[in-house]
């Protein structure tokens, strides 16, 4: 871990669930919110960008080779292999780069990488998991989406089983069945965990 890290300037908010869940839009609505002062950590993954996708807004897009160099050379917070050659992970140095400008960094990020944050980083880490309020829900969230092949939401629901178990690790759980109360409930946690 570097010095910079060491200084632990800004909080680490992490939200994690399984695809499908509503994570992404009650990221977005956070991030909205001004007076949070978050910004969000752009991970890196070796997958292909998909339709508008931009490096270094949605992701950090590596090679296989490029990303197994920076895990080589220890330069991830936390990293994962989602499925067969498909890594994704944190930087440090994005982290680091939030937090020079003052600002708390906010994940939206699987569930295994928002457990090994807050393990690394326990004291400053608010560790949120949003649950859909049933599997059927969520697989029909997936197909509206209309992103992915039947193989893929099936793949992802196939996983999600297990991601739901580890909902009793995180700090907080927000059930993500009606979206204002949802986006309600987020703000005040975060917002309550900043001001400590």
């Amino acid at each position: 871990m570097s010095e910079e890290m060491n200084k632990k300037q800004g909080k680490l908010i992490v939200f994690s669930a399984p695809s499908g869940s509503g994570k992404t839009t009650i990221v977005r609505h956070l991030l909205k919110q001004e007076e949070l002062n978050l910004e969000f950590s752009i991970s890196a993954t070796s997958r292909e960008a998909r339709g508008n996708e931009v490096h270094g807004k949605d992701y950090y897009y590596l090679s296989l080779e490029e990303f197994k160099n920076k895990i080589k050379a220890d330069e991830f917070l936390e990293w994962e292999e989602v499925y067969r050659d498909n890594f994704y992970g944190t930087l440090k140095a994005e982290v680091e780069r939030i937090w020079a400008k003052g600002k708390h960094v906010i994940f939206d990020i699987d569930v295994s990488g928002g457990l090994r944050i807050k393990r690394k980083f326990p004291e400053q880490t608010l560790a949120v998991f949003v649950k859909p309020p049933d599997l059927n829900e969520l697989v029909r969230r997936l197909k509206e989406r209309g992103e992915e092949t039947e193989e893929k939401i099936s793949m992802r629901v196939s996983k999600a089983p297990a991601e739901l178990a580890t909902a009793p690790l995180f700090d907080e759980i927000v059930v993500n069945s009606n979206l204002e109360e949802a986006l309600n409930n987020a703000y005040h946690l975060v917002s309550d965990f900043l001001k400590n």
